[in-house]
């Protein structure tokens, strides 16, 4: 198991409402409304976050608006934040998933 790997299994279940599911064939964590709240990709990890959680993310060095390839737009409200970031990873998750399940279906 990878040190991502390792960090989400640790953060999904830290946070009592999330379900381990999938996305785009990666491993997510959704809220009860079935809604993804974030994912792993590659070694990193994606946070659906306020526009106000978005800013402090892309603060961080390599962070940025998740696109999944070239020939797809970037997609809004998700954030890609480095593997070098993870110390932030659980409070992204948490500020992620109080957003998420607030959602409508």
């Amino acid at each position: 198991m990878t040190k991502t790997e390792e960090l989400f299994h640790k953060i999904a279940d830290s946070i009592p409402e999330a379900k381990k599911s999938k996305m785009f064939g990666c491993t997510c964590i959704k809220a009860p409304n079935g809604k993804a709240v974030l994912m792993i990709w590659k070694d990193d990890m994606i946070f659906k976050l306020t526009e106000k959680d978005q800013k402090e993310a892309l603060a961080l060095d390599g962070a940025h608006v998740f696109k999944p390839n070239e020939s797809r737009p970037a997609m809004g409200g998700w954030i890609h934040v480095p593997l070098a970031h993870s110390a932030k990873w659980n409070g992204f998750a948490k500020k992620a998933f109080e957003y998420v399940k607030e959602l409508k279906k």
